[in-house]
């Protein structure tokens, strides 16, 4: 735009294209009837009055936030979330709310209670999810980033199922004011993008500490795209989860592309970690404990509509999280689950002692179709293993993707984590596999 080879106009008359051609995906809850005279205003803004998706549990003030659940379907807030004021602060435009799985909950974004989103690159296929929406609007071009949220995947899944770069920040590093909260001790706000330095520019607009966020960092935020372009040279580098036998099919298309960061001078070997099969009791008693907690919020009193509106999945998280709350099982099932949730952090620490980054598939296979999670009760706390043991402990993580099967076009996405508040490392070890490979079709268009 700077150098006049496109114009802000043209950006919107192709977004608008797409979003027009892309109706049967249902991936936008609503639209930004204003989105075009908003970014008009916005000058030499940092981001210029782009157009940006934003998954539909941030609060926008004017614009309809639902989380996808009938029961707050006319809530219209009357403020902004942080994150959603900070995107329009730097000149960035909500060209519209994306469709995610009810309250979050979900890994499909078939759980909505307006429709399950389809998979751009496969429409016989699901986008993953909570923040399906978001994940299948980069990947239709019907925006030019976006907004998700992660609990444990909500980001980097749909990311990896739709072939697009997603990142979940540290705990804390972005604010959640204004989110609809699914589990507070682990929900992350975060950008979904066509490639990593696009993730590391929406990062830099949308970080820092909240005064309306106790849980946000006082540190200051670092330019994460500074040291995007240093390469991966001397970096010790740690595969995790090579020995869980659901992932022997997809490890065997993984080995060549960790090959690249070999090539690149970075050290890459096979690290024994505490087995992901444990997060997900972890996370399944924490998630539904804060769940049934967060969701007592939501009554026709403030909402318009009362809780006979609440979908089964959210009933269900309800009744087992004040179950495992309840006097004489809290210890039982909640306090044990902390408990174990410590041991990962203690064993996380231990690692990164020796390694600078450690990376795992972002989910265990390809996307599957749709339908697949009718009579799966566990679906996305299966889907999502490898990536809990890093969300309950609040690390960074990136998706990137690294393999496209030509059968189905489908994507198996690589999760590449850091220490706690180093995100730019991830970035930078991203930005050095996307430049070296050829999977994503933007990063060098």
């Amino acid at each position: 735009m700077r150098e006049k080879k496109v114009s802000l106009d043209e950006i919107y008359q192709d977004v608008d294209s797409e979003i027009a051609k892309s109706k049967k995906l249902n991936i936008y809850t609503n639209l930004n009837p204003t989105a075009k005279d908003q970014a008009s205003k916005q000058g030499d803004s940092p981001l210029a009055g782009l157009p940006i998706a934003v998954k539909d549990n941030y609060s926008t003030k004017g614009l309809t936030t639902t989380a996808s659940a009938k029961m707050l379907e006319k809530f219209v807030p009357q403020y902004d979330s942080t994150v959603a004021r900070l995107l329009g602060e730097a000149g960035g435009v909500v060209i519209g709310k994306t469709n995610l799985d009810a309250w979050a909950h979900g890994s499909s974004t078939e759980t909505s209670d307006f429709g399950p989103t389809l998979n751009p690159r496969n429409l016989d296929h699901l986008p993953g999810g909570s923040s399906g929406g978001s994940a299948a609007a980069v990947a239709s071009n019907t925006c030019l980033a976006a907004l998700g949220t992660e609990t444990a995947g909500s980001i980097r899944q749909p990311a990896a199922w739709c072939g697009v770069v997603g990142l979940k920040p540290s705990y804390g590093r972005v604010s959640r004011s204004g989110i609809v909260a699914m589990a507070s001790s682990t929900d992350s706000p975060g950008p979904i993008t066509k490639t990593v330095e696009d993730a590391a520019l929406l990062l830099q607009h949308i970080s820092g500490l909240d005064a309306k966020d106790s849980t946000t960092s006082p540190q200051a935020v670092p330019n994460f795209s500074q040291d995007m372009k240093k390469g991966v040279k001397g970096l010790r580098i740690g595969l995790l989860y090579s020995e869980v036998p659901e992932l022997k099919e997809s490890l065997k298309l993984l080995e060549p592309q960790l090959k690249v960061f070999e090539r690149l001078g970075a050290s890459v070997e096979p690290v024994k970690a505490l087995d992901p099969h444990y997060a997900i009791g972890v996370y399944t008693i924490v998630q539904r404990a804060e769940v049934s907690s967060n969701l007592a919020r939501y009554t026709g009193v403030r909402y318009g509509k009362d809780r006979s509106f609440l979908g089964s999945e959210a009933r269900k998280r309800i009744m087992l999280g004040t179950f495992t709350l309840s006097k004489g099982y809290a210890d039982q099932y909640y306090t044990h689950a902390q408990k174990v949730r410590s041991l990962f952090r203690q064993d996380f620490d231990k690692l990164f002692e020796k390694y600078d980054l450690l990376v795992s598939l972002s989910s265990p296979g390809f996307a599957k179709k749709i339908g697949a999670t009718e009579g799966q009760a566990m679906f996305g706390e299966l889907e999502d293993m490898l990536l809990e043991p890093s969300s309950i402990v609040g690390l960074p993580g990136l998706n990137i993707p690294c393999y496209r099967d030509e059968k189905t076009n489908l994507f198996l996405g690589l999760n590449i984590m850091a220490p706690m508040w180093q995100e730019a490392r991830m970035i930078q070890a991203g930005y050095a596999f996307e430049q070296a490979t050829a999977w994503n079709e933007w990063a060098k268009s």
